[in-house]
């Protein structure tokens, strides 16, 4: 499975099955921000964000686009990683960051986010795409695996490409006697929260440890890279690596179709909706924290089960108002249907459905300036 068919076959599947709603947020199809036809965009300035590595491709066409219709706004994404974006946040020095998990309830009840006025934020899903499985085999394109398989090779209990255990559920692979050699995020990652997430949920046994950001296995054998582009780079460098990456980034890497009840389910973005449109969204947060309550061993029938949702996040109150407009209506062109649709072309990920569109534009109405 490569990302070309995710772009072709599963996004297009997706739009189905997560209802989306047959008319764009703004009418006439006209994004928020964007000039009007009576008149030019009045937004200006600039604003500062890092975060979410995996939301790098889909943010570059976003920020041309949303900058094309406001020429006189400057957005600066840098893809750090989600973690060194939820530290810029507390620290000030993003006014908006990505993050593949949203702050936790220990990290709210904290309130020290210094690019807010208040203690009170906005966190918002805008971008879902499945984590693959992904390696370096020559000559092999997918494999099936296991939760448990998974778990016990990136926990470096299986050694060996042939290993009897992956011989079995592959029986018309021709498995090279090759050394496997995990490839693992180094920097404090969403993306390893959602895989660490996932393994901790269906295969406890093979990987004894919480889900956490942060890579749990003291390791042996494996290797560590920074960001999405470099696991991907790393997989890509050496054979008999795996890793696991954005799917937006699979390219011509092998990926693996991963066991859900009876049947092994290659990724796909339709995939990936199942499971999310199947999830509650968090009780507890404020009016404008949207955050899903994704059970990976709760995974419906045909669905991928490792689905990663990587939010916007910003303030509920900012400072400074030109800030805080740039903020709301880049937020908003993001969650409408245009700016879901160019995410899908740029980087094969699920739209959101109509409903969760519809709660997201409400939470990002409440962005404003202190008075």
């Amino acid at each position: 499975m490569k990302l070309n068919r995710i772009a072709r076959v599963g996004a297009v599947a997706a739009v189905a099955a997560l209802s989306l709603s047959a008319c764009a947020a703004n009418e006439g199809g006209t994004p928020s921000g964007n000039p009007s036809a009576e008149g030019e965009s009045t937004l200006s300035g600039t604003v500062d964000a890092t975060g979410a590595s995996s939301q790098g491709a889909a943010q570059q066409a976003w920020t041309a686009a949303f900058q094309d219709a406001n020429p006189d706004v400057t957005i600066n994404y840098q893809p750090t990683g989600s973690g060194t974006g939820r530290d810029n946040f507390i620290a000030g020095s993003s006014n908006f960051i990505g993050s593949d998990r949203a702050f936790n309830e220990e990290e709210l009840a904290a309130g020290e986010f210094g690019s807010c006025a208040t203690s009170d934020i906005v966190e918002v899903p805008a971008y879902i795409s499945p984590v693959a499985v992904v390696f370096n085999l020559e000559g092999i394109d997918s494999l099936n695996l296991t939760p448990e398989l998974i778990g016990e090779i990136f926990n470096e209990q299986i050694e060996k490409w042939n290993d009897p255990a992956i011989a079995e559920i592959n029986a018309d692979v021709d498995l090279p006697d090759l050394a496997i050699t995990p490839v693992f995020r180094g920097d404090s990652s969403g993306t390893t929260g959602t895989f660490t997430e996932y393994l901790a949920s269906v295969a406890p046994d093979a990987w004894p440890y919480e889900d956490a950001d942060e890579w749990p296995v003291s390791t042996t054998r494996s290797e560590s890279a920074q960001q999405t582009s470099g696991v991907e780079a790393a997989v890509n460098a050496g054979e008999g690596t795996i890793g696991y990456i954005d799917a937006s980034r699979v390219g011509e890497l092998g990926s693996a179709a991963v066991q859900v009840g009876e049947e092994f389910v290659p990724f796909s973005s339709e995939a990936a909706a199942q499971l999310v449109s199947a999830s509650p969204l968090e009780e507890g947060r404020g009016e404008g924290d949207l955050v899903f309550a994704i059970d990976p061993a709760e995974a419906p029938a045909g669905s991928y089960p490792i689905a990663l949702v990587s939010y916007l996040i910003g303030c509920v109150e900012y400072e400074d108002a030109a800030v805080a407009d740039i903020v709301r209506e880049y937020f908003s062109y993001i969650v409408s249907e245009e700016g879901q649709s160019a995410a899908e072309e740029a980087a094969g990920s699920a739209p959101l459905s109509e409903e969760v569109r519809t709660q997201a534009e409400d939470a990002i109405a409440l962005i404003g300036a202190s008075e």
